[in-house]
């Protein structure tokens, strides 16, 4: 048995994902904790980015919302929304992080409603908030989600946040900036990325324990596989230890 659960790997593997001196766009929950984590252990010049305005904090511990005064704690900058999707749109977000209920095989994530009918949905979800932003003018669009083939679908059922739209070159063509897009999937059993020319999803690591089978069993669509699938490495006893004892000692976020 592991000492160590879904979200804590999730976390971990996301968190490796940022160098030092990047910026990051992200909201509350594991996104916040992953960015906390690489700020703490590996990447100390880490620039922290939250959509209600704060920027570049020393987040003291996890902040329950993005407009929480801990997103702003020792900060170069606390200013608004506008100011900080306008940076976006400068270039100068290198990473974000975003969700959804549902995930098709070139990125394009729903979190509006769940049916065939927009007024009468089966579920309503929260909707886009600062997500198609995010998405759409952020270098790198990454996604930490669990692996089910709900989530996992073969066409969303409302595409709030854009990613590689139908494949191919369909999203430089809307007008969105060349070479701008989803980057990575981080999920409980696998890290995956998306094929350069067709932009389709693929796997390129396992996490321990988990086959190619195991991840194509779990998602409504056909997956690519890496030429060469690697292993995702565990988390270790510094980066739980950080996580646990520093980060979200409450287990607000990881879980009891």
């Amino acid at each position: 048995m592991s000492d160590y659960n879904m979200m804590e790997m999730m976390i971990c593997a996301a968190s490796r994902e940022l160098e030092d001196g990047s910026t990051v766009g992200v909201g509350t929950g594991a996104p916040c904790a992953a960015a906390m984590l690489a700020q703490k252990l590996h990447s100390p010049n880490l620039i922290i980015i939250f959509e209600a305005g704060g920027s570049s904090p020393l987040i003291p511990e996890m902040p329950i919302s993005v407009g929480d005064s801990r997103t702003t704690w020792k900060a170069i900058s606390a200013s608004g929304m506008c100011e900080v999707m306008e940076m976006g749109c400068r270039g100068q977000i290198d990473y974000t992080f975003l969700g959804g209920a549902e995930i098709d095989m070139y990125g394009n994530l729903n979190s509006t409603m769940i049916g065939t009918d927009y007024y009468k949905p089966k579920v309503r979800l929260p909707g886009s908030g600062g997500a198609n932003d995010f998405a759409s003018f952020c270098w790198r669009m990454m996604v930490m989600t669990p692996q089910t083939t709900k989530r996992f679908v073969e066409k969303v059922s409302y595409c709030t946040t854009p990613g590689w739209l139908s494949g191919g070159d369909s999203r430089a063509k809307t007008g969105l900036p060349k070479g701008v897009g989803p980057y990575k999937i981080l999920t409980n059993m696998a890290i995956l990325d998306f094929e350069p020319e067709s932009k389709r999803m693929r796997v390129i690591a396992l996490n321990h324990g988990y086959s190619f089978r195991d991840v194509q069993e779990n998602c409504g669509f056909e997956l690519l596989q890496a030429k060469k699938l690697t292993e995702n490495h565990p988390p270790t006893k510094e980066e739980l230890r950080i996580l646990r004892e520093e980060i979200d000692p409450f287990r607000y976020v990881i879980g009891r």
